[in-house]
C-alpha cells in the first residue's frame, strides 16, 4: 500500500518514496491529528529485500510442512490461550497444533504451567477439552498427576516398582504470560517472548490488554495453506477488489507496512478517509458510507464507528474533516459504553486498523477499542488450515473482567455469515468475500505453470518478509 513511510527520526529518500501511492501519505495524517500520537507510530522501519519471485513449493508441499513440524514450530513462541479462557485456579485450557497437543493449567498462586498432554503410563492424552480439573487423571489406566505436574497416583502401584525413585512429573512445556496472552515454546534456549519479539511488545502496554476479555470468538476450516490464509491479511490493497464496499472510509492504499527485527511486521490502514482509488466524494459521503457499513448494529462486535457528528459543521476543504469527526463521536459513544475518559486520545489510536503480525501465525491488533486477533492453525496436509477470529473488548470500569466466551466452530460448508449473530453482519461479510479467494489460491498455485509468485516491492512487503523468516528457520539460521 501506498501510504509513504515517514518517521521524524528517519529520513525518507526520494527513492524510498517512488513506490508509495500518489496522494496523503499515513504520516502527514498522523500530522494531522487532533490529539498527540505516540512515537511508535510515526516509526518506520524497512528491511531491504530482494524482488526475486517466491516459491509457491512452501504451500503444497508435504515435504516443507514436515520441515516446518520439525524446525520452526518448536522453535518460536506461539500463542495458546487467553488467562481469560482460565481465569481460575484448575480451569485448563487444551491446546493442539500439529501432532503436538499441550495442558495449560491455571495454578493456585496464579501462574499458569505448561504440560505435554501425554500419560507417561501408556501415551493417552489426558484431555481432550478443556475445563476445569482437581486433577489431571488418565481416563485409561487412572495414572494421577496434581494440577502443577507432580505425579499423585499410579493404580496398582505393586506393579511399577520399578517405577520408585524415578522422575515420574508431566514434562513441561515453558509458558510466558504477556499482555494476557499465554504463550508457549519447546525450545528452551530462546530469549523469553518479550525480548524475542522486540520493541513492538512495549506498542501493547497503552491499552491495557492483560484486562480485555474475548467477547467473540469463532474459528472455521480454510481450504487453503495456512500461510497463504495468513498472508490474505498482510495487506489492504486487496480491498480494491475483495472489498470494494470499504473503499468509501478506508485508505486501502495509504496503508504502511514496516518491518521489525525477524519475529515482527505490520500494516498499519486509515480509517475514516476515502480510498485513494476513489475520487471525486465529499467528506459527508465518507461519513455517510461509514453509517452504512456500521449500521449500528456492529458498535457490540468491531466495528467502533458512528456517523453521528452531532451539531459539528463538515469542513468539506479539509480532506481529514471525516476522521475527525468519526474518532470524536467514536471517543464519546465508547466512553458511555465502557467508562474510560477517551478524550486525549489520538484519532489513529481510535479509528485505525493496526494489523500487527508476531511470526509464525499470530495477529493481535492494537488501539484503545475493541481490537481483533487472528490464530492460524496448520492442518495435517498442506492444503487446509483453522483460522481462528477473536475481538478482545475493554473491560467495562469498574466491573470483573468477564471469562472468555466459548469459541464457535462455523460448519466448513457454512459461510463467515453463519456466525452472523456473534461476528456482527458487516465483519462477517468481509471474511467471506477473502475467503472467497482462498481455495483458488491453493488449487491456484497447483495448476502453476512456473511455480512462483511474483509480490510487489511494497505492498506485498509483509509477505515476502514473512517468507524470509520462515526460510531463515527451515534452513537453520534460526533459532540463533
Amino acid at each position: 500500500m501506498d501510504s509513504e513511510v515517514g518517521c521524524p527520526m528517519n529520513e525518507v529518500t526520494k527513492i524510498e518514496r517512488e513506490d508509495r501511492c500518489p496522494g496523503m501519505t499515513y504520516t502527514e495524517m498522523l500530522e494531522g491529528d487532533t490529539r498527540r500520537v505516540p512515537d511508535y507510530l510515526f516509526e518506520e522501519s524497512n528491511i531491504d529485500m530482494p524482488d526475486d519471485p517466491i516459491s509457491i513449493e512452501p504451500y503444497i508441499s508435504e515435504d516443507f510442512a514436515r520441515a516446518e513440524r520439525e524446525r520452526m514450530w518448536p522453535n518460536v513462541w506461539l500463542f495458546a490461550a487467553r488467562t481469560d479462557e482460565m481465569p481460575d485456579p484448575g480451569d485448563t485450557v487444551v491446546f493442539e497444533i500439529n501432532e503436538k497437543s499441550f495442558l495449560l493449567v491455571r495454578q493456585q498462586d496464579g501462574s499458569v504451567r505448561g504440560f505435554y498432554n501425554v500419560c507417561l503410563h501408556r501415551g493417552r492424552k489426558l484431555m481432550t477439552k478443556s475445563g476445569r480439573a482437581t486433577q489431571l487423571r488418565c481416563p485409561f489406566h487412572g495414572f494421577t498427576w496434581n494440577n502443577d505436574g507432580s505425579l499423585k497416583e499410579i493404580p496398582c502401584a505393586w506393579d511399577f516398582k520399578h517405577l520408585e525413585g524415578k522422575e515420574m512429573g508431566l514434562p513441561e512445556v515453558r509458558v510466558n504470560v504477556w499482555q494476557g496472552f499465554v504463550m508457549i515454546t519447546e525450545n528452551s534456549s530462546i530469549p523469553d517472548f518479550k525480548e524475542w519479539l522486540g520493541p513492538a511488545a512495549d506498542h501493547y502496554d497503552a491499552y491495557d490488554f492483560e484486562n480485555r476479555y474475548t467477547g467473540m470468538w469463532v474459528a472455521r476450516k480454510v481450504p487453503a495453506n495456512w500461510k497463504a490464509t495468513a498472508e490474505a491479511f498482510m495487506e489492504a490493497w486487496h480491498s480494491i477488489t475483495t472489498h470494494p464496499q470499504l473503499l468509501p472510509f478506508l485508505g486501502d492504499a495509504n496503508t504502511r507496512y514496516d518491518l521489525i527485527g525477524d519475529n515482527f511486521n505490520r500494516a498499519i490502514t486509515p480509517s475514516g478517509v476515502l480510498s485513494p482509488h476513489m475520487s471525486g466524494k465529499s467528506q459527508q459521503f465518507i461519513l455517510d458510507k461509514m453509517g452504512e457499513f456500521s449500521g449500528g448494529s456492529d458498535a457490540s462486535t468491531n466495528r467502533r464507528f458512528s456517523a453521528s457528528t452531532g451539531d459539528n459543521p463538515i469542513d468539506e476543504n479539509d480532506p481529514l474533516q471525516a476522521r475527525k469527526l468519526l474518532a470524536e463521536a467514536s471517543r464519546q459513544g465508547f466512553q458511555a459504553q465502557y467508562g474510560y475518559d477517551y478524550s486525549d486520545k489520538s484519532d489513529a489510536e481510535i479509528l485505525d486498523n493496526f494489523t500487527y503480525n508476531i511470526f509464525p501465525n499470530f495477529s493481535p491488533w492494537i488501539g484503545y477499542l475493541p481490537t481483533l486477533v487472528y490464530r492460524w492453525l496448520p492442518g495435517d496436509t498442506p492444503d487446509w488450515c483453522t483460522m481462528e477470529i477473536r475481538l478482545l473488548f475493554p473491560t467495562p470500569k469498574g466491573q470483573e473482567r468477564p471469562r472468555a466466551v466459548e469459541k464457535t466452530v462455523i460448519p466448513e460448508d457454512q459461510p463467515f455469515a453463519w456466525a452472523k449473530d456473534k461476528m456482527g453482519e458487516a465483519l462477517a461479510g468481509v471474511f467471506d468475500q477473502d475467503l472467497a479467494n482462498l481455495p483458488h489460491v491453493q488449487t491456484g498455485m497447483k495448476a502453476s505453470a512456473n511455480g512462483v509468485m511474483e509480490l510487489g516491492h511494497y505492498q506485498d512487503s509483509r509477505v515476502r518478509h514473512f517468507q524470509t523468516t520462515l526460510m531463515k528457520y527451515i534452513n537453520g539460521e534460526l533459532p540463533g
